[in-house]
């Protein structure tokens, strides 16, 4: 075809004082369904001379001899040649226009002794984004086993699909040639159908060149569609379930409801409304409700694999007529969960001596702790927090880390030693203060000023020179403390230490 609104045979043949019918296909818009329709003659540089047209107009050497039919709710005219001549033959034009320049479809016309005629072809109506079945007749010759289905072009037939397996890009999914059925006939399932398949086409078996039985189809799909838009991409992951929802004409009166698995131009069944269950889907694919009404039925697809990937096709069957629709499902490998991330973030380092140039919060305490203690030791079990559930405790000398707790599961840790520290350090300023006073038998103390002494010692002159003084004895002193009754003892260089 020369163009998607205008198409029809490229070749005719008939044999002298037989017939021949010519159907030209358009799309059934406002304009193509009342203009005007011609069918005209080339006649070298004079252009192309009109025979017939929808006017009213019939030229004189061919009056009694040819007609045209339009019919436009069917978007198609006929050309009916008949007393066929030897020179008839030669190049007409079919077109839809004001003049015999606009729209057309050039074919050649061949009459010849003894030929025989070729049948009419046989128009195929569908709706954009719908489907349509084509039942092809048996072929002549037995046996004959590949079938195929092909587009005409102008000097050839382009292959679109063939039980060897091939598939054209633009029909991947969406085409199926079904087996032969008893009387050598099958069908060719077409779904999803595009506004520019419309078009001439052959179905036949065998070779291309050499088919028997060739079928020749108009297939015009209607842009003025009522049908939705429907997903063509499902996905699910790997072990998990997927509904595919199926639609079909809810006034269909539907032997049988189905579910198969496309691929390379054939379809093989996994489920359907009688009962049969394909053996490697038993336990894991079930039809889960029909809607009637609706014209609605689901199939629920489980325990997913990576190999379910694939074209899969709805249908409906009812004699020789079929609604299908076609889905596209995809597997996803199973994700790591959320749980299987945060542990695999965990980092467990070893302590190194080498200088930390950047430290966290948590470091850094860690670092002031180990500068009042003068020694960073293994940490024991008694120390360490309860772990909570994104927590891990190393072995001692680990470092252990959290996923998202920040810092406080460090604050047990360092809050006990401090005030021990701080408990220790109280009680040697107290132990002073009471020697000094005892020693000197200066002024009393409250417990109260126990804090306050150092601080006092540094602001006068003369305790502090008393202090020194008082530590140059060489006598050691004692002093009990209740109720461990430690002793301290002081030496005269100042120093003190602790004996039980």
């Amino acid at each position: 075809p020369v163009s998607s609104t205008l198409y029809g045979s490229r070749f005719l043949t008939g044999k002298v004082g037989g017939s021949v019918t010519h159907q030209c296909f358009y799309s059934i818009t406002p304009a193509n369904k009342h203009d005007r329709k011609y069918w005209c003659r080339v006649t070298g540089n004079r252009g192309c001379y009109t025979i017939i047209s929808t006017t009213g107009y019939t030229s004189k050497l061919h009056m009694g001899r040819v007609s045209l039919e339009d019919i436009p709710q069917n978007g198609t005219f006929l050309v009916t040649m008949t007393g066929l001549k030897k020179d008839d033959t030669g190049i007409y034009h079919c077109g839809i226009g004001t003049t015999n320049r606009d729209l057309y479809v050039r074919l050649n016309l061949t009459v010849l002794t003894g030929a025989s005629a070729l049948g009419t072809t046989e128009l195929i109506q569908g709706q954009l984004r719908g489907s349509v079945t084509i039942l092809c007749p048996p072929g002549d010759i037995p046996g004959s086993e590949r079938r195929f289905w092909c587009r005409l072009g102008r000097t050839s037939c382009t292959l679109i699909a063939d039980t060897n397996g091939f598939v054209g890009k633009s029909y991947q999914g969406r085409v199926f040639i079904t087996p032969k059925e008893s009387s050598g006939t099958f069908k060719i399932l077409i779904n999803d159908l595009k506004k520019e398949d419309s078009g001439l086409y052959q179905c036949g078996t065998g070779s291309l060149r050499g088919w028997d039985s060739p079928q020749v189809v108009a297939l015009q799909v209607t842009t003025a569609s009522t049908l939705p838009k429907r997903p063509k991409h499902l996905s699910s992951r790997v072990g998990g379930s997927l509904p595919v929802k199926c639609r079909s004409d809810p006034q269909g009166n539907y032997e049988k409801k189905y579910l198969c698995r496309w691929k390379a131009a054939s379809c093989e069944l996994l489920v359907d409304t009688d009962g049969f269950v394909h053996e490697s889907y038993k336990g894991r694919i079930e039809t889960a409700s029909s809607d009637q009404e609706r014209g609605t039925y689901t199939v629920v697809l489980s325990h997913l694999r990576e190999e379910d990937e694939g074209w899969y096709w709805c249908g409906a069957k009812n004699r020789h007529t079929e609604h299908t629709s076609s889905v596209k499902l995809h597997i996803h490998k199973e994700t790591p969960s959320t749980q299987d991330l945060e542990t695999s973030s965990l980092v467990k380092p070893t302590l190194s001596s080498s200088p930390i140039t950047k430290s966290t919060p948590r470091q850094r305490s860690t670092m002031a702790l180990a500068t009042v203690t003068g020694t960073i030791t293994e940490s024991t079990s008694p120390l360490l927090p309860p772990a909570s559930p994104s927590t891990f405790v190393t072995s001692p000398g680990e470092i252990y880390q959290e996923s998202s707790s920040g810092d406080s599961g460090l604050l047990p840790v360092v809050l006990p030693v401090l005030i021990v520290l701080i408990f220790i350090t109280i009680t040697i300023l107290a132990l002073t203060k009471i020697k000094l006073q005892k020693k000197t038998g200066g002024e009393r103390s409250s417990i109260g000023n126990v804090e306050a002494a150092p601080i006092q010692a540094a602001l006068n002159p003369d305790k502090e020179q008393t202090m020194q003084e008082t530590l140059s004895l060489e006598k050691e002193q004692e002093c009990r403390t209740e109720p461990g009754k430690h002793r301290w003892v002081f030496s005269g260089t100042g120093s003190a230490r602790v004996t039980s």
